[in-house]
This record gives structure tokens, sequence and C-alpha cells, in this order.
């Protein structure tokens, strides 16, 4: 279970309340006015953020002693941090070993996934031979090799077409129930929120609610969501 116990996040222009569980499996959408915090929330459970007050815990184990990269998290950005003088499969490789000494395991496990994601035979290419639907499969394929049990996602498909971006959700859902992961979803689009998440967390008005189911509080939003819905 992550659990924010009475965390507060201050940030330049506003402060930020959370008190809330979610479960592995569980698949919540974060939505709410652009400025609100949804990101910072992300970077907090990342460990990018420091809190002000509060705990945040995973299991039972608070997570503030640990560094990013100790932290039961994966997260994908909006540019989704692909590095242009690497091949496909170095990419990759760095979720396995930081200093890219890879074996042959290593290797067996980066072609095992780009299988899986649909990338088979493309381990050699750079990003910059790729599609805006094949990076982003990349970067997903780069965070399931880190095998964590929290996946954050900060619009990483934004700039993507409506179909491809639903093609990617779709997969992330998918791979969510397989392994059970819990993921966090930033988005600005309702109907993402609706296709990909159980629940929903409303962020405003320097809080992050606890999640609602999404179907529920996007057909009755308060008012602070149906101000930036535009309803």
């Amino acid at each position: 279970m992550l659990r924010l116990d009475h965390a507060t996040l201050c940030h330049p222009g506003f402060t930020l309340t959370a008190d809330w569980q979610a479960y592995p499996g569980q698949r919540l959408a974060i939505i709410g006015p652009s400025g609100a915090g949804k990101s910072t929330l992300l970077m907090a459970i990342a460990g990018f953020q420091p809190l002000q007050s509060g705990r945040i815990l995973w299991m039972g184990t608070d997570l503030a002693p640990l560094t990013p990269a100790q932290r039961p998290v994966s997260i994908l950005f909006q540019d989704q941090n692909l590095f242009p003088h690497l091949t496909l499969g170095q990419n990759l490789g760095l979720a396995l070993s930081p200093r890219l000494r890879l074996s042959a395991l290593h290797h067996s496990r980066i072609d095992a996934v780009l299988t899986r994601l649909g990338l088979a035979g493309m381990g050699q290419r750079r990003p910059g031979d790729l599609s805006g639907g094949q990076q982003g499969r990349a970067a997903l394929a780069r965070a399931l090799l880190q095998d964590r049990p929290i996946l954050l996602l900060d619009e990483p498909f934004g700039a993507l077409g409506p179909a491809l971006k639903t093609d990617l959700l779709m997969l992330v859902r998918d791979l969510a129930v397989e392994t059970q992961k819990l993921v966090l979803m930033v988005s600005h689009d309702p109907a993402d929120a609706r296709r990909f998440a159980d629940a929903t967390v409303l962020v405003a008005g320097g809080q992050a609610l606890p999640p609602v189911a999404t179907n529920d509080l996007l057909a009755n939003p308060p008012k602070d969501l149906s101000d930036y819905l535009g309803n």
C-alpha cells in the first residue's frame, strides 16, 4: 500500500496537502487545473521533491530516507528522457546497469521487453530513428525493466496524436493489470482518465483529494473540477 500520511508539499506559489492511500494493481488518474501541483505530487512520491511535513510510506516503510534510485518507483516524464546518442538497447540497458555493463541475461531481458512492446529487432536503432509512438513504447520498456511496483506517468504520451496516445495508455493499463503495479497518471484529458483509471485524484485548491471512482467524479464534478473542465 502507498500511504500519503498528512503529507504537505511547499513549492513556489502553492502549498499542497494529501492524506490518502492507494493499493497495488490500482490505476489512478491525477487531474486538476494547471499549476495546482499534479506533477509536484508525483515528484514527491518519486523522491525529487521533499515534504514539508508528513510522510510517504510504501508497505509501511517511510520513503523519506531513500533516494529516488532506491525507491520502489519508476517514472515516465513528458520528454521521455531517451538519450539520443545511445541505441535503443543501450537506453533500456540503463535500467539494468547505469554503467551499461550488460550481461547476456541483461540482453535477453532487453530483447524480451522489446518484443513484448512491439519493438523486436530495433535494439540497435537510435531514438531519432523511431516514430513518436515507438519512442513512447521504448520509454515504457525502460520503466518496465526497472521492475518496480509503482509506476508514475507525468503525461509521457501527451505529444502524441489521439490514436497513438490511446494505444499506449491501453498497453500500460494491460501491463498494470498483468503485473499488479500501482500506476498514477497525470492527465489533462478526462477522456484519458475514463479509459485508463479506476479512480481519480483531484488536485485543486491546495489539496490532492482522496481517490474517487473516475466515472462518479466526472459525472458529478465539484466546482474546482467543473470550472477546469469548462462544464
